[in-house]
């Protein structure tokens, strides 16, 4: 081999050997952006998901001996949601239908809120902390919520 083809196969040796590494390299740095992103957006999920089951325990403690008409219209809601999100597999991190199980999960919640006359976006809220449900509770002035006074 002469000097001249000897140069030629290292380079393409080492434009082999570097493409293979930065590979290597790329998909494991892929691999960990990847797992930090999943972590993120379950995490998101997660907390969201728990607000509405948090949501939900919370309107059927409240409405649960109550003896309003619409009251057992409201339970059946809550009930319904409540139940959805019993049902998601929370240790299956592949779950093929959460797209599908979320929209139902939000269509119960605005449907939820309907009924009790309350709004949907709690994201300011939610935001701030709350101090203690006065979204929701306002003008009732008493812990008791003076029996739901303003929820029909």
């Amino acid at each position: 081999m002469t000097h001249k083809s000897e140069d030629i196969f290292n380079d393409f040796r080492f434009h082999v050997e570097g493409y293979h590494e930065g590979f290597d390299e790329g998909t494991q740095q892929g691999m960990i952006d990847g797992w930090k992103h999943e972590a993120s957006h379950g995490a998101k999920l997660s907390m969201e998901v728990s607000f509405y089951y948090g949501f939900g325990v919370t309107w059927k403690c409240l409405l649960q001996n109550n003896t309003h008409v619409k009251a057992r219209k409201r339970l059946n809601a809550l009930e319904s949601i409540l139940g959805l999100i019993l049902k998601f597999p929370h240790e299956e991190p592949q779950y093929e239908n959460l797209q599908e199980n979320m929209e139902k999960v939000w269509a119960k919640f605005r449907l939820v809120c309907s009924l009790l006359n309350v709004p949907t976006d709690f994201s300011d809220y939610v935001k701030s902390g709350g101090s203690g449900g006065d979204i929701l509770l306002k003008g009732t002035g008493n812990p008791q919520l003076e029996d739901l006074k303003g929820v029909p």
